[in-house]
């Protein structure tokens, strides 16, 4: 690999399948269902039993693996965070604005902060 994130799945690597802003707009939602949280957590618990494995998302170091040998959390400013996700979504040709994507951004915040099963929240 080359410094780039990669998800695979099924041995075919889906990272900028998983990284459109059709998928971003409704992840957020379909993790609100509780039944989704749970099958989720123990689908990724299952892929880290063994450790060595990094992991990135909202509530790996707080539910997923509140254990975790080492945890990190990271924030910036939504300006800031605008501007990158607007430059990772222009080099791979999307249109879209920048007012489209700090609302996107801002939603999910609002939505995975609030949620009843795993909300976002820094690890202690």
């Amino acid at each position: 690999m080359n410094g780039e994130n990669h998800t695979f799945l099924n041995g075919r690597d889906v990272e900028s399948d998983i990284r459109q802003m059709r998928v971003s707009a409704q992840v957020s939602k379909v993790s609100t269902v509780s039944a989704v949280r749970r099958a989720m957590v123990r689908q990724q618990q299952a892929m880290g039993a063994e450790k060595g494995i990094v992991m990135d998302g909202r509530d790996i170091g707080t539910v997923v693996f509140p254990q975790a040998e080492l945890k990190l959390f990271m924030t910036a400013d939504p300006d800031e965070r605008t501007r990158r996700r607007y430059a990772e979504l222009q080099a791979r040709g999307v249109n879209i604005s920048p007012e489209e994507v700090k609302a996107n951004l801002l939603h999910r915040d609002q939505i995975d902060s609030t949620r009843a099963d795993s909300p976002l929240r820094q690890a202690d």
